[in-house]
Parts: structure tokens; C-alpha cells; sequence
């Protein structure tokens, strides 16, 4: 499973990389983007509560 952040319609709130930092980061421009390649194993549930919880729903996880 991959994830994906529209970066045009981030707000840089900060809650992905609060929920799970191990897979989402800020880039240099401030926003954020997720770790290139698979989601690791044991963070995909916080990845999908990083989804879930975005405010602009600007987060994708696909197969």
C-alpha cells in the first residue's frame, strides 16, 4: 500500500505527521508528502487514521 498527498490542497496542519510520522513528512516547501514505496506493515492502520482524520481529505492510500 502506497500513500499519496494532493499537495495543492494541503493546509500544513500537521495531523498526518502527528498520527503517523514514520510515513508522512514536511517537504521543503512545508507541506506534506508521504515516504516513497510501500507503507510499512505496522503503520498502515495509523496511515488510514492519518486519512481519515485530514481535514481537506487531501490523503490517498492505495493498493
Amino acid at each position: 500500500m502506497k500513500a499519496y498527498v494532493d499537495q495543492d490542497g494541503c493546509i500544513s496542519c500537521g495531523l498526518c505527521i502527528d498520527v503517523c510520522p514514520e510515513v508522512f513528512s514536511y517537504n521543503d516547501d512545508g507541506v506534506s508528502e508521504p515516504i516513497e514505496g510501500d507503507i510499512p506493515k505496522d503503520c498502515i492502520e495509523r496511515a488510514e487514521e492519518a486519512r481519515d482524520g485530514c481535514p481537506t481529505e487531501v490523503i490517498s492510500l492505495e493498493e
